[in-house]
């Protein structure tokens, strides 16, 4: 499991989240198997959709990260629940492109910059938030930080990183969050300024051994802070067979029925978890008498 922190200065004018995000990206790792820079991109998602889900106040609340840049990847999803438990998925997890100069990974190369980043909130009522901004870059972090900026009006520093191995597995992946609360004053501000403009990246500080708690005193130097929350986050898929039957449910009897294979086996393979699902014609045909009959 990851560790989340989620911590607001005594002063009441910055709240700061860092996750230590390796095994949660790991786990995505294992599950889709990606390209390195896919599982860059991916991870740093994850990472972004996980510290701010568990901004969300209700139990039941859920947010999800939707990126299409127009890049080989496709769509990048990501969904967290309000405890920072996530699950997600690249549309194209295989994308192969060379290195930036300076041999980084070239995650905007894979995402793509004609496009937008969605944030939807669902918090129970009859339709969930949907906000939504153009991409800046396709690195996320600098797309998270524009969306917040101009989606809702909350100046946001957002940082992200996933280093990879030569044999694909994850190093190291985290991220920092810190936002200005409203009122916040300007000597505040001047504080948090000089400290971003002189951190370190979060995967040097990451694979240096450092915590959440110890990457926060430092984005947060000279400011007294308190922990208000820590949560221990991990790659959480919630798909099951009744879920997949009452989305089976939901489709015309034709369309229904067409599904099993020559066989008379239809499977349904989860996006998130890669789980497969199997069912018999038969299944599906006492599931349409079924609806049938309360209908």
């Amino acid at each position: 499991m990851g560790k989340l922190l989620r911590c607001l200065t005594r002063d009441a004018t910055v709240m700061a989240l860092c996750l230590d995000a390796k095994d949660i990206v790991a786990e995505a790792e294992r599950i889709h198997q990606p390209s390195a820079v896919c599982t860059a991109a991916l991870g740093r998602l994850l990472t972004a959709a996980s510290m701010m889900g568990v901004m969300m106040k209700g139990e039941q609340d859920s947010l999800t990260l939707k990126l299409g840049g127009g890049g080989p990847i496709g769509t990048v999803m990501a969904v967290s629940d309000s405890r920072g438990n996530v699950r997600g998925y690249a549309q194209n997890p295989i994308v192969e492109i060379p290195l930036k100069p300076s041999g980084k990974l070239d995650v905007s190369g894979a995402v793509g910059t004609d496009g937008l980043l969605y944030v939807m909130r669902d918090t129970g009522a009859p339709e969930p938030y949907i906000g939504c901004t153009p991409i800046v870059s396709g690195e996320i972090a600098e797309d998270i930080t524009r969306y917040y900026a101009e989606s809702e009006q909350t100046p946001t520093v957002c940082a992200l990183g996933v280093l990879v191995n030569p044999d694909l597995t994850v190093q190291v992946a985290g991220g920092l969050l810190l936002q200005l609360l409203p009122f916040c004053p300007d000597e505040v501000i001047d504080r948090v300024e000089a400290n971003v403009a002189k951190l370190p990246p979060i995967t040097k500080m990451l694979a240096e051994g450092m915590t959440p708690e110890e990457i926060i005193a430092v984005a947060l130097d000279g400011m007294e802070f308190d922990v208000l929350d820590t949560y221990q986050p991990a790659y959480r898929c919630t798909c099951s067979r009744d879920k997949v039957l009452r989305a089976f449910a939901a489709m015309p009897t034709e369309e229904l029925l067409s599904l099993p294979d020559e066989t008379g086996v239809a499977e349904a393979t989860c996006r998130f978890c890669d789980g497969v699902y199997r069912f018999t014609r038969e299944e599906l045909e006492q599931l349409d008498r079924q609806r049938q009959k309360k209908e």
